[in-house]
């Protein structure tokens, strides 16, 4: 099959434009004919040169001159002679920024050193906060381009994900708030439209990125307006069927949208986890991409464009030989037209995501493009670009703690108590040992998970899927249907794209599937888009299921083993993000009498909580605290304040939402005067289900018993700890007292501030 003709911007520049060569008009907003270049058209003389080397900044004052040496100097030696603090004396061009528009007619050596300079503020603010920076040190260039050539915010950028956007955040105005990243009041750790009109669109879950860019494009088209609308995606969050969905749409709907495929390398979060499918988790996708540079169609195609571009005056040979880069994406594998292309989207690349002599006039070209068609640029980065103890890690620092700048060394306190995931995964482990039908599945969270641990001991037994919680799920409900045990461990925010999966392929069907949900309840920094806040309300609903929370690390290892010796239907555990409460509290607080974790969890009795406490004055019980989950430790150190203030108080553990202990709930209904529930949930989860209970048994019809579900307040609780959060939400043992007291009528005690609104 011969060669496809070369696409516009790569044909042969008009001689008449080589002495333009340098210049650079500032952007300006003109009607979208006039502004692109139609696809197949030549190139119009205005718009060849790229850059001009005496450009001056939005001040009208020149930038300062770039340094007359080979190159910047490398980030790691920058660092050894700045100081942690270090500010304009470091960052002289990123500290004329306040927005994109002051930085683009600068030159093309400026543009270099602001990338650079970026790259290390970058590094400075995470070094001092802890954060996303692997992902963020990827796209430096990328960022200063996209910024560059387009006219945000006029132009619209919706990053997939958005744990990649510090740069995108230092650039566009917030770089003095970068202090703040991740903490009560302060930046979010993803893109969010309240905080910058530069973030048209907010993220934190994958595979988004394309939907929302073309909802705009139809918007902006429906209107008769002219901007940009571009996603950036990475080649993990494009494994999302949601993206595939997207493109599909795009390229019947042809309205012009530019996708940027971010290709690191990396679908799943990098923790090297063995399994069932390979070393590495991967897909078809990735390994089709990665093959797109070593065919032989693109081989030669590069060959003859490199000697076409011979044809060019010497001028603009420079620009011209950029064809080699230009055509690597016009001939698939094969002979056949791209993936992307057969989606009916015009396909260029790949190219180097960090050579900003390529990415600038490719993206300059990309923009003045025109014709009613999506375009695809694939764009090959690192992850920790430019910055050696990320290179040099198998994470690629993916997501860090506070660190030292100049070794990369992370400040980790070493938690005294195990975390929940931990312990999950060593019961997973010692179950399976037991039992070779238990197989585990994660959907590009090995490492989050603790999967990463079961498949380090049984890597033919565990399936890293990549981001498709829905057909992890269904898959899942397949390996049940022959007899395997699936363990499917998602997050709890996450399992909320499996959901139709969950009801039509799993629990309709009654099929043994177990759900072990991690990340239940406030989840700290990463704030409400990574909440669990909602599990228990949407898995409650469903008939069928099984649903445990426990309380401790110890009830969570009984858990896992009641999960796996369950075969009569799905099964839920969810517990939370962080540690457990360390066997000082396990036996001074809930009465464990051992001396240390079991080595292996025993089945509970299905359907049947515990009594934690049960305290009696002489003038009879009063309060009943009713906990499901982690808060029962809160519900203790409540007892014991309303204990010290005269009141009798019971504290029961529920452990199941499904099949609930009715036993339990009628003998404290019918004992005391007050019940409260206490859950890490959403309205519609464990206290609406009791109130069901006790309302159809008609335990509330003569008005003796208050109750009082205490919930996570309707509203979306953003990024801090989890400590601050649930003081936000209202769930910490103050306010289990408060509220208490004030059904007992003990106005003058409860807390000034309002309690669980």
């Amino acid at each position: 099959m011969a060669p496809r003709a070369l696409p516009a911007f790569a044909a042969p520049l008009p001689s008449a434009t080589a002495a333009a060569v340098g210049a650079r008009a500032a952007p300006a907003v003109s009607s979208a004919a006039g502004r692109r270049q139609a696809v197949g058209a030549a190139a119009p003389a205005a718009r060849v040169p790229p850059l001009r080397m005496d450009a001056r900044n939005g001040n009208g004052t020149p930038p300062p001159p770039f340094p007359p040496t080979s190159g910047p100097p490398s980030v790691t030696a920058q660092v050894a002679a700045a100081s942690h603090d270090n500010g304009p004396k470091g960052t002289p061009l990123l500290d004329r920024i306040a927005e994109p528009s002051d930085y683009r007619t600068w030159s093309l050596p400026q543009i270099k050193r602001l990338a650079h300079e970026l790259r290390w503020d970058t590094i400075r603010s995470v070094s001092q906060t802890g954060g996303h920076l692997g992902a963020s040190l990827g796209v430096v260039e990328l960022t200063v381009a996209l910024h560059y050539v387009f006219n945000t915010p006029h132009d619209r950028i919706v990053w997939d994900v958005a744990h990649q956007t510090y740069p995108h955040k230092i650039l566009t105005g917030r770089r003095g708030a970068m202090g703040t990243m991740r903490q009560s009041g302060g930046l979010s750790g993803f893109t969010k439209r309240a905080e910058s009109e530069y973030d048209p669109f907010g993220a934190g879950h994958s595979s988004t990125s394309i939907s929302a860019a073309l909802g705009m494009a139809v918007a902006r088209d429906q209107v008769g307006k002219n901007n940009e609308c571009i996603a950036v995606i990475g080649d993990g969050a494009i494994t999302g069927g949601m993206a595939y969905e997207a493109m599909n749409n795009a390229g019947y709907l042809k309205n012009r949208v530019i996708v940027i495929l971010n290709d690191n390398g990396q679908v799943s979060l990098p923790t090297g986890t063995p399994s069932a499918a390979g070393v590495v988790p991967s897909g078809a996708l990735s390994n089709y991409t990665s093959r797109l540079l070593s065919s032989k169609p693109f081989s030669n195609v590069r060959s003859a464009a490199k000697d076409f571009s011979r044809l060019f005056p010497e001028e603009v040979q420079g620009i011209a030989a950029k064809v080699d880069e230009y055509t690597r994406g016009i001939v698939s594998p094969g002979g056949h037209g791209t993936l992307f292309e057969e989606l009916g989207f015009y396909y260029i690349g790949p190219i180097d995501g960090h050579d900003l002599d390529t990415l600038i006039p490719i993206l300059e070209n990309v923009r003045d493009l025109s014709g009613n068609k999506p375009i695809m640029l694939h764009v090959k980065t690192e992850k920790g670009h430019g910055y050696a103890p990320a290179e040099g890690a198998f994470d690629k620092y993916h997501g860090v703690a506070k660190f030292d700048v100049a070794t990369g060394k992370q400040v980790k306190t070493v938690a005294p108590t195990p975390s929940y995931t931990g312990v999950f995964a060593r019961a997973l482990i010692s179950e399976a040992e037991r039992d070779r039908k238990i197989v585990a599945i994660t959907a590009a969270m090995p490492g989050g998970t603790g999967v990463n641990l079961f498949g380090d001991r049984f890597p033919t037994r565990c399936y890293d899927v990549g981001i498709a919680e829905q057909h992890a799920v269904t898959l899942a409900a397949g390996m049940a249907t022959e007899g395997l045990k699936p363990v499917c461990c998602i997050y709890s925010t996450f399992l909320q794209r499996g959901y139709d999966q969950v009801i039509h392929d799993v629990a309709l069907q009654k099929l043994p599937v177990r759900f072990i949900i991690d990340r239940a309840g406030l989840v700290g920094n990463d704030g409400a888009t990574h909440a669990g806040s909602f599990d228990l309300t949407y898995l409650g609903c469903l008939p069928n299921m099984t649903i445990m929370a426990p309380s401790d690390e110890v009830e969570l290892q009984h858990m896992v083993a009641t999960a796996m010796a369950f075969d009569d239907g799905p099964t839920v555990v969810r517990y939370p993000r962080g540690n457990g409460l360390g066997m000082e509290t396990l036996r001074s607080k809930l009465g464990f009498r051992g001396a240390e974790l079991p080595t292996r969890g025993r089945p509970l009795p299905i359907g049947k909580g515990r009594v934690i406490r049960n305290t009696s004055g002489g003038g009879g019980r009063k309060v009943a605290l009713l906990s499901i989950g982690t808060r029962l430790i809160e519900c203790v150190r409540a007892a014991e304040a309303l204990e010290a203030a005269g009141v009798d108080v019971t504290v029961a553990d529920a452990r199941y939402m499904k099949p609930l202990d009715t036993e339990l709930v009628r003998s404290l209904a019918a004992d005391h005067e007050v019940l409260v529930t206490v859950e890490e949930g959403s309205i519609g989860g464990f206290g609406d289900h009791v109130l069901h209970f006790l309302a159809l048994e008609g335990l509330l019809d003569d008005g003796g018993l208050r109750v009082r579900p205490m919930v996570l307040p309707d509203r979306y609780i953003d990024h801090g700890s989890q400590t601050q959060q649930y003081e936000e939400a209202g769930l910490n043992a103050r306010h289990i007292e408060a509220t208490a007291l004030r059904l007992l009528g003990r106005g003058a005690e409860v807390l000034s501030k309002p309690v669980n609104p």
